[in-house]
C-alpha cells in the first residue's frame, strides 16, 4: 500500500471576547446607538434612561436584559467595555468624565459639552487614558462624502476657493413646537448650531483639509408658546479658512418642509464637488466642460469611498449604515488597543465646541471673531 497523508487543519484563531456595551439614554439617538452596536455583533448589555422606571420599559422593549437605575452606574459598571452617552447635553461632561477615569472607551454625542473649556479639558483626559473617545459626526461615513474628500485631497478639485451650503430642518418651526434642546441649560447655549451646524462644520472641513479660522455670524429665534427663553432657531455664518478659500452656510430648524437637508459644495479651481445628505448616491461633479452626477459604485469609487460602500451600487445607503460604519471603527480601535481608527475623536468634539462659542460670541456683537 502506498503511504496516506492525513491532513491536519491549522487551528482557528481564537476569537475575541465581546465588547459589551450599554447605552446612556434610550431617546431617538440612543435608539440609533443601540442599532449600530448591535449590527457590529456587539451586545448590548444594559441601557440607562432618566428614571429606573423609564429605563425598566425601555430595555424590555428593546430587547435588553439590563436596565441601570443611573447613567452613572452605567458608565462606571464593571460590566461594561464600551458606553454610549446619549443622554441630553448637559449630562455629556460629567458622564464622560466618569466612563474615563472608570477605563471605558467612550462613544459621546455631540456637543460634547456645553463649553470650550471642559471640552478642552476633556479632549486632555481622553489622550491621557489611551482609551478610544469618539463622537460620531457620522456623516463622514457617507461614501459619496469621502468620495469627495479623495477628490480634493488628491487634487483632481484643484485649489478649494469656496464653501458652501445648509443644513435645513424643519421640526421646530411652530411656536408651540419643543424639546428639552430648546432649553439653554439641558441642551446648552446653542442648540441649532451646536446640534446640526457643528455636523456641517465638521463634515465640510474633513473634506476639504481647510480649517473655519474667523467668522461673522447672525442668529435667529422663533418666539416660542409660553414666552419661556429658548436658545437660537437659525444661524448663517460667513468665514474664511486657514487655507485661503471663503465660505457660507445656513443653519436652520426652521425651514418647513426641510427634514434634513444637510448639502454642501466645494469649489475648486478646476472642479466643484456637490453633496446632499437626503440624496446620498450620488456626487455632483462640475468643470466648465461637463458636468456629471457620479454614482455610488465602489467599482469606480476611491479605496476609502469602496471602504464604506457595502453593497453593490443601485442598492441604497444611508443613515444607519453610516452609524453602523463608525461603530464598526470604533470597536477595531478598541481591539487593537486604543490606536488607529479614522472616526472622529474627543479633539475634532472640542473644536466644534471652539467654533460653536465663536459663532455665538460673533452673533452677540455683530463682529468678526478668530477660531482657536
Amino acid at each position: 500500500m502506498g503511504s496516506m497523508t492525513t491532513a491536519v487543519s491549522s487551528p482557528s484563531p481564537p476569537s475575541l471576547p465581546a465588547l459589551r456595551t450599554a447605552v446612556a439614554g434610550v431617546g431617538m439617538i440612543g435608539r440609533v446607538h443601540l442599532d449600530a452596536v448591535r449590527r457590529t455583533g456587539a451586545p448590548v448589555v444594559g441601557v440607562s434612561a432618566s428614571t429606573p422606571a423609564r429605563a425598566k420599559e425601555a430595555a424590555a422593549a428593546l430587547g435588553v436584559e439590563r436596565a441601570f437605575d443611573t447613567s452613572e452606574e452605567l458608565v462606571t459598571s464593571d460590566d461594561v467595555d464600551v458606553v454610549h452617552i446619549c443622554t441630553p447635553n448637559d449630562a455629556h461632561a460629567g458622564l464622560a468624565e466618569l466612563a474615563l477615569r472608570a477605563g471605558k472607551h467612550v462613544v459621546c454625542e455631540k456637543p460634547l459639552t456645553t463649553s470650550a473649556a471642559t471640552a478642552d479639558a476633556l479632549a486632555a483626559l481622553a489622550a491621557e487614558s489611551g482609551r478610544v473617545a469618539a463622537v460620531p459626526f457620522v456623516y463622514r461615513y457617507h461614501p459619496m462624502a469621502a468620495e469627495a474628500r479623495a477628490r480634493v485631497l488628491d487634487g483632481r478639485a484643484g485649489d478649494v476657493r469656496l464653501l458652501h451650503g445648509h443644513y435645513l430642518q424643519d421640526w421646530l418651526s411652530q411656536p408651540e413646537d419643543t424639546n428639552w434642546r430648546v432649553d439653554a441649560v439641558a441642551g446648552g447655549p446653542s442648540r441649532a448650531f451646536a446640534d446640526i451646524g457643528s455636523h456641517w462644520c465638521d463634515l465640510v472641513e474633513w473634506v476639504t483639509g481647510h480649517r473655519i479660522s474667523e467668522l461673522t455670524a447672525a442668529s435667529q429665534t422663533l418666539a416660542r408658546s409660553g414666552g419661556l427663553p429658548a436658545t437660537e432657531d437659525a444661524v448663517q455664518l460667513l468665514f474664511r479658512t486657514d487655507r485661503g478659500a471663503t465660505g457660507t452656510v445656513t443653519v436652520s430648524q426652521i425651514s418647513p418642509g426641510r427634514k434634513n437637508r444637510l448639502w454642501f459644495e466645494v469649489d475648486g479651481s478646476t472642479t466643484s464637488l456637490a453633496f446632499d445628505q437626503e440624496s446620498p448616491e450620488t456626487l455632483f461633479v462640475g468643470s466648465r466642460g461637463e458636468n456629471a452626477a457620479v454614482q455610488r459604485d465602489p467599482a469606480v469609487l476611491s479605496p476609502a469611498a469602496a471602504r464604506l460602500s457595502v453593497v453593490p451600487g443601485g442598492h441604497p445607503m444611508g443613515y444607519l449604515d453610516c452609524f453602523a460604519a463608525f461603530v464598526r471603527d470604533v470597536h477595531s480601535a478598541v481591539r487593537e488597543g486604543g490606536t488607529g481608527g479614522a472616526f472622529p475623536t474627543f479633539d475634532d468634539a472640542a473644536r466644534m465646541v471652539r467654533l460653536t462659542e465663536a459663532v455665538l460670541a460673533s452673533a452677540a456683537d455683530r463682529s468678526w471673531k478668530e477660531v482657536s
